[in-house]
Formats: structure tokens, C-alpha cells, sequence
């Protein structure tokens, strides 16, 4: 069904919509990891604690879970389109900030203005992706949910690592250039179709609140080791594989430092696409696998330190992430209706930006008394523990799936035989 047009008039396809949301879900995660880079910059330039490089990297949380609790689900009663223009807005707002800043004070500013915009769009644009896929029973809704934001976190930090090398004033060109990007965001979701009629009920979406659909509930919990393990390696990543790259690998180059986030995040993009045909639970367990796999290769390469192991381990755990990502969103789609959609997708991703978050806040706290190194040894051994606890409850709700069949096929044979005992002669 599709509302009354409200500027402008003439409205784009529903497929060239879809690549449209597509390509902002990108833009959205490109800015979230071009930060990255630059925060050796800042804590070099500014002489801030790791501690406080780490809360400038996880303070956008606040943000974000403010905007996932309040306005997560909103687009499911006034539509996607008002809710994804005004997070555009925000977004180029914090990315003017993060231009103009001198200082931690504004950084914090700026982050926790990204948070609100990206909390605010991700749900919506999630929801908006299966919304005008090409049919009911495509894929490639979840497939671009799990990739564009591999994608895009993977071009970001490539993009921000070779103007941080190599252009004049790298801390303002980045956000220039991304203050562009949203602006002419900003325009193009006017033209979007909108595939939801409004409807009652948006102020009272606004009360804060994590809703999971009953139907979904049991799922949702048996996958929320993987969620906790997937979001906590990509804020590992985010957070402190800059600060390894220099203090650990010796690693002088900003670029080569970025191309560790760029291996990752490519790595998982390319495994979204590979698997994209498959089974989610199938897709989420065997990525759940290689990601403990990587991460143990990763912080071997840490004892070394060998370089070559790290990138290798980097692109094992990249493809784990990647693939667990999939599966994991794949699964928990097919158990929403579309009015139903955004609000879970929103409570997906507050337990993925929990995850997210804190483990990498809490690392920034114990590096001064710990160290960077045993910090790390810490953290890759959580992430660990959580992705094999996720294949364990794969493997268990699986083996209960089979004794569940398989009683109610004894079940189903057994009036059949009696019956065809009375019926004879």
C-alpha cells in the first residue's frame, strides 16, 4: 500500500528505492568506521588516555541506544521515508561537527550526534530493504543488510586510511566529503517509494522499550551469543586494532594500519555474497566456527608479533563475522511481519551496539593497569568463548528440531497402522 505523495510528486521505482537504501546503509557504516583511523590522530595531536580514546570511539552508544529505544520502530506507523530523511540530517549535522572540531569536548558532541543518526536509520532502512526486495521470498533484503554494512565499514576505514596518509588536513577532508555524501542523501529520500500506509499508534512507539514479537523470542535468545560475539570483534576492531597496529605490529603507516579493518570487513563481505544461497542457521554456525578460528590466529600473531598471521587471522575472523552476521539477520527475518519489522530489527541491533560498545570501553579502562597486549588476550578469548557457545546452542536446538520430527512422525504412523488394522477383514 502506498501513502498520498508528500514532496516531491514523482517517485522513483521500487527497485531503484531498494539500491537507493542499499547504497545509504553503506554511507551510514563508511562514516561510522572512517573514524577509526583517525583516532590515533586525535590521541596523538590532543594527548588523551587510551581510556578516553576509547569512550570518544563508544560514546556514540549513548546516542544510538537512545534512538534504537525511542525512534527504532517509529518508521513502522508514519513510514520509512520521514524517519530515514530527518537521520540523514542528524547524520551530516554530526559530521559538520566532527569538521569544526578542536577538541575531545566536540568529539564526544559529534559521536553522540552519529549515534543518533545511524540508530535511527538502521532500523527503518533494515525494515525498508525487505519492504521492496523483489519478492516475498528473495534474499537479497537480509543479504544487503549484513553485506552493505561490511561493506561499507570495510570502505570507510580505506578511505579515511589513505586520505589520513596522504591528503593535506585529513581530520577535515574526511567529514567534507562525507557532510556531501549526506546532503545529497538527504535530497534522494524524498523520491523514495513508500511502501507503508501510516497508521495509530507512533507516539505511543516513542515510550522507550525493547520489543521482540512473541513469535520470535525463543530465537531471538538462542541467538544472542552470536550477536554478542559478531559486534563485540567489530568494536575490538574499530577500537583498538589502530592502537595495535602502532604499539604491537610496529606498524608506522596509517594506511597499512586501515588495511587490517579494510582485510575484515572485505573478507566478511565476501563471505556474505559466497552464502548468501544457504541455509541461515547452516550460514550463522560455520561462521560462528571461523570466527573463533580467526580470532585465535589473530591474537597468536600478536605474540609474535608476526604481521602476515595478523592479516591472515584478520580475514578469517572477517569472514566469520561476515557470514554469522548473514545468518544470524537471515534468521530472525523470516519471524516478523512488516509491521513488525523495524521494531525487531531495532531490537536486534540494541543488543548488537551493547556489544558493540562496552567491551571496548571496558578494555579502555584496564589498558593503563593491564596493557595493551594482555588487554587484547582478554577480549579475543571472550569472543571466542561466545562464538563456540553459539554453534553449542546451534547444535542442541538442531538435535532437539530432529527428536521433535521425529516423535511427531511416530506420532502421525501410529493411528495410520491401527486404522488400516481395523479396516481388514
Amino acid at each position: 500500500m502506498h501513502t498520498k505523495p508528500w514532496l516531491p510528486e514523482r517517485r522513483i521505482s521500487r527497485s531503484v528505492g531498494f539500491w537507493l537504501l542499499a547504497v545509504t546503509l553503506l554511507a551510514f557504516f563508511a562514516a561510522a568506521s572512517a573514524f577509526s583511523p583517525l583516532l590515533v590522530v586525535y590521541q596523538h595531536r590532543w594527548g588523551f588516555s587510551p581510556s578516553m580514546l576509547t569512550t570518544i570511539f563508544a560514546v556514540y552508544a549513548v546516542g544510538l541506544l537512545a534512538a534504537l529505544l525511542t525512534v527504532g520502530g517509529l518508521s513502522d506507523y508514519v513510514g520509512r521515508r520521514p524517519v530515514l530523511a530527518g537521520a540523514l540530517i542528524v547524520e551530516a549535522a554530526s559530521m559538520a561537527v566532527f569538521l569544526t572540531a578542536d577538541g575531545v569536548g566536540l568529539l564526544l558532541v559529534a559521536r553522540i550526534l552519529q549515534g543518533l543518526g545511524i540508530g535511527a536509520a538502521i532500523g527503518c532502512i533494515g525494515a525498508g530493504l525487505l519492504d521492496l526486495q523483489p519478492s516475498l521470498t528473495s534474499r537479497l533484503g537480509s543479504l544487503l543488510n549484513s553485506a552493505a554494512p561490511a561493506a561499507g565499514l570495510g570502505l570507510g576505514a580505506l578511505g579515511s586510511g589513505v586520505l589520513v596518509q596522504y591528503a593535506p588536513a585529513p581530520t577535515m577532508l574526511v567529514f567534507a566529503l562525507l557532510v556531501a555524501v549526506f546532503l545529497v542523501l538527504t535530497v534522494a529520500v524524498f523520491f523514495l517509494p513508500e511502501p507503508l500506509t501510516p497508521r495509530p499508534g507512533a507516539w505511543a512507539s516513542l515510550r522507550p522499550q525493547v520489543a521482540v514479537p512473541s513469535q520470535a523470542r525463543r530465537a531471538f535468545l538462542a541467538i544472542m551469543p552470536c550477536l554478542v560475539a559478531t559486534w563485540a570483534i567489530t568494536g575490538f576492531y574499530l577500537s583498538l586494532v589502530p592502537s595495535l597496529a602502532v604499539g604491537v605490529l610496529h606498524i608506522g603507516s596509517h594506511l597499512v594500519g586501515a588495511l587490517a579493518l579494510t582485510t575484515f570487513y572485505g573478507a566478511g563481505t565476501v563471505a556474505s555474497l559466497l552464502s548468501r544461497t544457504l541455509a541461515p542457521n547452516r550460514v550463522m554456525t560455520v561462521g560462528c566456527v571461523a570466527l573463533a578460528a580467526g580470532t585465535g590466529l589473530t591474537l597468536l600473531a600478536l605474540v609474535g608479533p608476526s604481521t602476515p598471521l595478523f592479516f591472515l587471522g584478520s580475514a578469517l575472523a572477517g569472514a566469520g563475522w561476515g557470514s554469522s552476521l548473514l545468518g544470524s539477520f537471515g534468521a530472525l527475518a523470516a519471524l516478523a511481519g512488516p509491521t513488525e519489522r523495524a521494531k525487531l530489527f531495532a531490537s536486534n541491533y540494541v543488543v548488537s551496539y551493547v556489544a558493540f560498545t562496552v567491551p571496548a570501553v571496558v578494555a579502555g579502562l584496564v589498558i593503563p593497569s593491564l596493557g595493551l597486549r594482555p588487554t587484547t588476550m582478554w577480549y579475543g578469548a571472550a569472543v571466542i568463548a561466545l562464538a563456540l557457545l553459539a554453534v553449542l546452542i546451534a547444535a542442541l536446538r538442531r538435535r532437539a528440531a530432529r527428536t521433535t520430527a521425529a516423535a511427531l512422525a511416530e506420532t502421525v504412523a501410529v493411528p495410520c497402522c491401527t486404522g488400516a488394522t481395523k479396516a481388514a477383514p
